[in-house]
Parts: structure tokens; C-alpha cells; sequence
């Protein structure tokens, strides 16, 4: 629900359109024309319909078809996307062979659900599109080629080149519906980030809550890119992963509002999901030595940020809440034990606080 209360609408994933438009392109070369609207199942087997875009008759044997994705009330930056599905005749018992079009990326690293080489049309989707085309003719025999328009240029803003899916994006799904503001395709990213990490014998991952804490850490360090972890406000997403998938060392790197939070208990550090208790922070401060005007002036602080500024070289606020981090994250991982980094920084990337343990 949205602020004013009103039914965000939901949408549909690339998967799902995917199958519609290999539907769309297998009916017309089964009945020689198309439809302007095919139906497909998705795997709760719920019944959807989609309108077809583009419509061409290659052959007897091969059609194209697309399907304009729609997101609904999701950010996605796929939404409007086109997904284009050539699908074409092949021999006998070869079966429904998969492959990247132009815009959908090709997967260079191990670690995802697709061995290396293989187009990134995840497991769910394939199965789908296979459902869908035998509802048509049983046991099909085609060549499925999916491609994104501009795809290549959508996927720089996705977290595939770091996956090592290069060339454009993948296309995924597991319901075919995408839920508003879920957050599930963030989360399933930092899971095969992970997962990527793992499978490169990388034993050390830092995960980071945006840009500045990222390439701070990474300089630190001087890790590679596969190690980098894009957490956002999922604090509780890599924790909880890494729980049963451990790695030898962990390093949380973030700025000193989102770490406050996750010093103070808090596994989701959206601001519209968690804040800053300033009173907690006034006590911590108060602990630390500070006079009883800073301490009130901690109170009364319009931001994080502030009660870090005027703390500094005052108290060492930032190392303290560092120790707070490290014991929220040594609870959530227990009784499974990794070593910890936990490092504070600000816009400029000057570290505030840090603590291994």
C-alpha cells in the first residue's frame, strides 16, 4: 500500500513476458497468423493474458514476437522494456533449445543457477516458456532465442556485470508476477552475489550500503569487483545468507546513519523502515565521557551525520558504535562464527569508526 492507502498495482516479470511472446510466435507459425493476445500460465497456475507487439511471419518454420513488459507500481528498470522471442523449428528430438538474443546477457561466472556459457534465462522462466510452447504441440523442437530491446544498456544499471552476466540482462522470475516494492529481486541479487563470491574461492566479501562506503572499503583492502557486495539497506539479507552460506570474513561497510541503525538492532536500514534512535545515541555518548550539553545536543540533532560531526575528536563515538554493530551481527550470524569488519564513513569517505573481531 502507498501512502495514501490506495492498492499499488502489481506486474508482470521478464519471465513471464518472455513465455508469452515464445507463445505468440509458436501459435502463429503452428496456425500460419497471429494473435493480438495469447494466454499463459503462470507456475501458480494462474491464467494471464498478454497483448502481443511486434508480429512477424518469418517462414513456415520460424515467427517473432514481443511483449512490452509491464512492472506495474515496481521502480524496475526493465518496465516498458520490450522482450523480443524468435522462435524457430528445429530437428526432431532435439527438443526446446535455449539462447541469448541480442540484449540478454550471457553468464561468464560460476556460482548462478546457469552453468558458464549458457543465455541468461534463468531455470523458472525455461520452464515456463517449455509449458507454454507444449501447450501448443506436445514435445516441441525449437529454438527459443530471447532478446531485450536495449538491453544492453538496461543491464548497466542492474547488478548483472558484477554477476558476470555480460552482453544485456537476464531473464528471471520465479511467480512471473513482480509485487511493488518488494524488494525480492534486490535481495535474490545479493544472494547470488554471494553465491558468484563463493564459487570463485573469494573467502573474503564486503558488503556495502552504497557507492562511497563500497569504494572506501574496496581501497582498504584493494579487493576485486566479485567480492563487492551492493547491500543497500539489506543488512539482514547478507546476514541471514551468510549464515548458511558462510565465508571465512565478512566486512559491513556503510555510512554512519545506516550503521547507527544496524548498531541499534536494525536489520532493514531504510529510512522509511528504521531510524535513528537519538535517545540510545545520547546515552552511548554519555557513556563515552561526553558533557551533559552534548549529550542534549545529541537529542536535539536533525541528523546522524550532525551528532558525528560535533563528537568528533570530542568522544570516539564512531569505534563504539562500531562494537555495537559487530555484536548485532555476531547475534544474527550465531552460533556460526566469521571474522567481522565493521567500518562508518561519511559522503567524503573518511572513516569514523571501525572495529575486526
Amino acid at each position: 500500500m502507498n501512502q495514501e492507502n490506495k492498492q499499488l498495482r502489481y506486474g508482470w516479470t521478464t519471465g513471464a513476458c518472455a513465455t508469452a511472446a515464445a507463445k505468440a510466435a509458436y501459435l502463429a507459425i503452428h496456425n500460419g497468423f497471429f494473435l493480438d493476445c495469447v494466454e499463459i500460465t503462470l507456475p501458480s497456475g494462474k491464467k494471464v493474458l498478454f497483448s502481443v507487439l511486434k508480429k512477424e511471419l518469418i517462414s513456415t518454420d520460424c515467427a517473432i514476437a514481443s511483449v512490452i513488459k509491464d512492472a506495474g507500481d515496481d521502480p524496475d528498470v526493465t518496465h516498458g522494456a520490450e522482450i523480443v522471442v524468435q522462435v524457430k523449428r528445429i530437428a526432431h528430438g532435439a527438443g526446446v533449445v535455449f539462447k541469448a538474443g541480442k540484449g540478454v546477457g550471457t553468464v561468464t561466472k560460476s556460482g548462478l543457477p546457469l552453468a558458464v556459457g549458457e543465455p541468461a534465462i534463468n531455470p523458472v522462466p525455461r520452464q515456463m516458456m517449455i509449458n507454454a510452447l507444449s501447450e501448443v504441440v506436445d514435445d516441441p523442437d525449437v529454438e527459443v532465442t530471447v532478446g531485450v530491446t536495449n538491453g544492453e544498456a538496461i543491464a548497466l544499471k542492474t547488478m548483472n556485470p558484477r554477476l558476470g552476466i555480460l552482453g544485456g540482462l537476464s531473464i528471471l522470475g520465479t511467480t512471473g508476477i513482480v509485487v511493488p516494492f518488494s524488494c525480492a529481486a534486490w535481495i535474490a541479487s545479493i544472494h547470488r552475489g554471494i553465491d558468484v563470491a563463493r564459487a570463485a574461492n573469494i573467502d573474503h566479501l564486503i558488503a556495502s550500503t552504497g557507492n562511497v562506503s563500497e569504494k572506501a572499503a574496496q581501497k582498504i583492502y584493494d579487493a576485486p569487483e566479485t567480492a563487492l557486495i551492493e547491500m543497500g539497506d539489506f543488512a539482514g539479507g547478507v546476514l541471514k545468507y551468510i549464515k548458511t552460506h558462510p565465508v571465512k570474513k565478512l566486512t559491513l561497510a556503510g555510512g554512519v546513519a545506516k550503521m547507527t541503525k544496524l548498531a541499534q538492532g536494525h536489520l532493514d536500514l531504510h529510512s522509511k523502515r528504521s531510524s535513528v534512535d537519538l535517545e540510545l545515541l545520547a546515552e552511548w555518548v554519555a557513556q563515552l565521557g561526553a558533557s551533559t550539553a552534548m549529550v542534549e545536543q545529541v537529542k536535539t540533532a536533525n541528523t546522524t551525520a550532525e551528532v558525528f560531526a560535533f563528537c568528533q575528536g570530542v568522544v570516539p563515538l564512531g569505534d563504539f558504535v562500531a562494537q555495537k554493530a559487530l555484536e548485532i551481527v555476531k547475534q544474527v550470524l550465531d552460533p556460526v562464527s566469521i571474522e567481522i569488519a565493521i567500518f562508518l564513513f561519511d559522503r567524503q569517505s573518511k572513516c569514523h569508526g571501525k572495529i575486526v573481531g
